[in-house]
């Protein structure tokens, strides 16, 4: 099975979609979010970046994006980001 990942910003649902895992910038340090993870919230760094493994050892696709908040729940991971910056190289 796969995590469930959303990436919303104030604007419009950035990305839907099942992945491996995503390691959130949460404000009081990284961490990895798989299937099955235990609820949590947190608060994300501002100017952050977001990485999201598609599959296991995979390259992350890495995502900037500007503050806000992470919750995962039985559903997966949402990310309310203020916005979504770019791509990071």
């Amino acid at each position: 099975m796969a995590l469930h990942v959303e990436l919303v910003t104030p604007e419009k649902l950035y990305r839907s979609d099942d992945v491996y895992m995503v390691v959130v910038p949460g404000t009081e340090g990284d961490f990895g979010v798989l299937e099955g993870h235990s609820p949590i919230m947190s608060t994300l760094r501002g100017d952050a970046t977001l990485d999201i493994y598609a599959t296991q050892g995979a390259t992350p696709e890495k995502l900037s994006i500007a503050g806000g908040f992470a919750e995962v729940n039985e559903k997966g991971l949402t990310v309310l980001a203020e916005r979504v910056v770019e791509e990071a190289a």
